[in-house]
């Protein structure tokens, strides 16, 4: 581990809490220290994590904390217990990749939570010094954190603070969650600022608002950030940025050259913006880990459709999947086109039940049976015209003249090579025109 020597808010080396002797600072943020330290009655060491948020406390100069002022004591207060709270769960688990609490206690006006001390590193120090990791080693870090964080979410509890700093890596290489969020996000519910509250490009949307919806999914969106840190060597964007402007799928895009598409493909999934259409628990997201679930994402609520939805995560899947790495950076826009029922009710009708007929029979289809029969991207292309596939930007098998506006020859014989008028050069037009 790292010392950093300036932690002015520290107790200073050598000073007793109870039985224990504070030895160094292993860490600090913007909610508690922790310290390396010595239990005097067991002679082994431990670490302590003291609860001390900044923006509403400060360390008096005996050593105890106090609130800044008389308005932020009830935050600091109901911030203190929900600390506590968290320290009496995290004691009663005994699980291999969560942080083990073996004793907690109140001293100094705040509290104390006394954990086993372990030697290794962080995964943001470990991602530091060796960028792309292989994928065989990031899914022996990401499933056993899975099996904890399913033992944690099945006792009503989340993390809500997953990032690569609170990853640890033992010597031998097992992974541990540390530094459970709660109290962090319990003290934002009640004034906290949101820049105060969420990690950036770890914490998803519904983090970014007391009234956010959260579950288990949340912390799914954390743990596919880290994944997505790892692939691409860069943080992720925060999720209000990527309203506006999403980099994500071409990053994932990028990084087919090192990991595999499934891999990149859950990771896609857990980064979902949208909380309703992330996977919502952990096992649905370790089935999409393994391969067994490479189907749509669940339909978008309203206002979007399920057709535009499914038509959207095909587009997502494609990108993925085509094998051409130099992918071209058009956005791909979704519309459907608005049909006056009143005179086409029947001719609607039909068409939605054909589309539900291939859907559900694509949807219920084996991914093994999928793969092997159609390599999704890959047999279609085979089947059209040379050329063909390079010009046809948005991959929806028909060229239309601004996509054929880049070929000068292309544009000049559009008009007479599209023979149904229909202005889209279909693979046969295209074919006989060259």
């Amino acid at each position: 581990m790292v010392e950093i020597l300036d932690y002015r808010n520290a107790l200073p080396a050598g000073t007793m809490v109870q039985e224990y002797r504070l030895d160094k600072v292993l860490g600090s943020g913007g909610f508690g220290i922790t310290y390396l330290a010595h239990d005097t009655n067991l002679e082994s060491r431990v670490a302590i994590k003291e609860y001390l948020p900044v923006e509403y406390a400060v360390r008096a100069l005996d050593g105890s904390i106090v609130p800044i002022n008389t308005g932020t004591k009830y935050d600091y207060q109901w911030g203190l217990e929900r600390f506590l709270k968290e320290a009496r769960l995290l004691a009663k688990f005994r699980h291999p990749n969560i942080v083990q609490v073996n004793r907690y206690f109140e001293a100094n006006g705040t509290a104390y939570m006394v954990m086993a001390y372990e030697a290794g590193e962080s995964l943001s120090q470990r991602l530091r010094r060796k960028a792309f990791p292989p994928e065989e080693g990031l899914i022996g870090i990401l499933l056993p954190l899975l099996d904890g964080l399913e033992a944690v979410h099945k006792a009503g509890f989340l993390h809500r603070d997953i990032k690569p700093s609170n990853i640890f890596l033992r010597i031998n290489g097992t992974p541990l969650l540390i530094d459970f969020g709660s109290a962090r996000l319990a003290t934002g519910t009640v004034t906290s600022s949101m820049t105060s509250i969420v990690s950036p490009g770890y914490a998803p949307l519904e983090q970014y608002s007391k009234d956010g919806h959260q579950g288990p999914w949340t912390d799914i969106y954390s743990l596919a950030a880290v994944m997505y840190r790892a692939v691409t060597n860069d943080n992720p964007p925060d999720p209000v940025t990527r309203m506006r402007t999403d980099t994500v799928m071409d990053a994932l895009v990028k990084a087919r050259e090192h990991y595999s598409v499934p891999f990149l493909h859950a990771i896609h999934r857990g980064l979902t913006i949208q909380e309703a259409r992330r996977p919502r628990s952990v096992g649905e997201w370790r089935a999409i880990l393994a391969g067994k679930a490479f189907a749509p994402a669940p339909p978008e609520p309203e206002p979007e459709s399920v057709e535009q939805a499914d038509a959207r995560d095909e587009v997502e899947r494609s990108r993925l999947l085509e094998p051409d790495r130099t992918v071209p950076r058009t956005k791909v826009n979704v519309q459907v086109a608005r049909v006056d029922y009143s005179k086409w009710i029947w001719f609607a009708a039909g068409a939605l039940a054909l589309f539900i007929a291939i859907g559900l029979s694509e949807l219920l289809r084996s991914p093994d049976a999928y793969f092997k029969s159609k390599p999704p991207a890959q047999v279609e292309q085979t089947a059209l015209p040379q050329g063909f596939a390079a010009i046809d930007r948005n991959v929806d098998r028909s060229i239309s003249s601004e996509e054929a506006a880049g070929d000068p020859g292309l544009a000049a014989r559009f008009a007479g090579c599209d023979a149904d008028r229909d202005g889209r050069l279909s693979p046969e037009e295209y074919g006989r025109c060259r």
